[in-house]
């Protein structure tokens, strides 16, 4: 395993992670997190990534009963959670100083945790004045409840007003950003962030490698897998709108490229992600220590993913996003 700086912090962060999103909570109770997490570490894992909305906080509550169960050195890990979403009352979500405050503390409480390493804001909050929210994070470092603080799924512009207000209030900015990122979805972190990796040194913790699965070829024939992300209620929409002609016509383009290289598709499609110099972290997920096995062997396939492989990987998913001459 290799590890990378978070963006230009000192954090160290393993290049493959694992998220709690889904699986922990809705399918996975302590036990089955116990032996998946176990499987992480042992293949060099050492980000794990939750958020205080996962199956209502329970996420958290199995992640923390499951790493203090294994008895694991704190500081030997790297443990994210994110804040917007915290129940239904009018100041249980988005970023207020009140909910920032309170719903890392309560997701400190659910972790059994005295720290995080890293908070996000996971999603922007238009009701909020970001300088609110930058100070806000900068309360919860200086507390000593987080380390760093982060955004997911924040424009750039966002972004760039977040670190003009922290160099304004010689406070810190956020130093890592969360987007979806796979061979389907690629304009915010190809695109759009370009600037802001010179200007700030952001680091991307970027989730959704297989995008929902549809990367590893089993809905091909849009038939959906009873134990799959797709087949669980709150899921169907997503697969409807995910398992499209287009779409899966790219993923059957993809496959000789995969055969050829001798790996699965959901590797190549991983280790592409991985490749991206500005990816600090590859989040994946899985409900099967199987899946964690067949997940983390794209380590090995980085290297395989040479210029000429690339292109044409390329020339099959023409996904590449446009980049305004200014970026060049």
């Amino acid at each position: 395993m290799q590890y990378n700086n978070l963006g230009r912090s000192g954090l160290k962060v393993s290049q493959l992670s694992y998220g709690a999103w889904v699986s922990f909570g809705n399918q996975l109770d302590v036990k089955e997190a116990k032996t998946l997490l176990q499987c992480c570490r042992d293949h060099g894992v050492n980000f794990f990534d939750n958020a205080e909305v996962y199956a209502n906080g329970r996420a958290e509550e199995i992640m923390g009963q499951a790493i203090r169960e294994l008895g694991w050195k704190r500081s030997d890990i790297v443990v994210s959670t994110k804040i917007f979403w915290g129940g239904s009352g009018p100041n249980d979500k988005g970023l207020s100083r009140k909910h920032v405050v309170e719903g890392t503390k309560a997701s400190l409480k659910r972790l059994d945790m005295d720290y995080i390493d890293v908070v996000y804001c996971h999603r922007p909050d238009s009701s909020t004045p970001i300088e609110e929210t930058v100070r806000a994070m900068n309360y919860v470092i200086d507390k000593g409840w987080a380390f760093y603080w982060g955004t997911s799924e924040w424009s750039a512009q966002q972004i760039t007003e977040a670190w003009g207000i922290a160099e304004r209030l010689d406070l810190v900015g956020p130093i890592v950003e969360q987007p979806e990122y796979n061979l389907l979805s690629r304009h915010k972190v190809e695109s759009e962030y370009v600037p802001l990796y010179a200007n700030y040194g952001l680091g991307l913790t970027t989730w959704s490698p297989l995008a929902s699965g549809v990367l590893t070829g089993k809905y091909n024939k849009k038939v959906v897998p009873p134990d799959s992300r797709f087949a669980l209620e709150n899921y169907k929409n997503l697969a409807n709108r995910s398992l499209v002609d287009d779409v899966l016509k790219k993923v059957e383009g993809l496959k000789p490229i995969a055969d050829e290289l001798g790996v699965p598709l959901s590797q190549l499609a991983i280790a592409w992600c991985a490749v991206n110099p500005n990816v600090s972290s590859v989040i994946t997920g899985a409900t099967k220590e199987s899946q964690i096995q067949e997940n983390m062997k794209a380590i090995d396939v980085i290297p395989l993913l040479t210029p000429a492989v690339m292109e044409r990987i390329e020339a099959v998913v023409q996904s590449k996003p446009k980049r305004p001459d200014s970026y060049r």
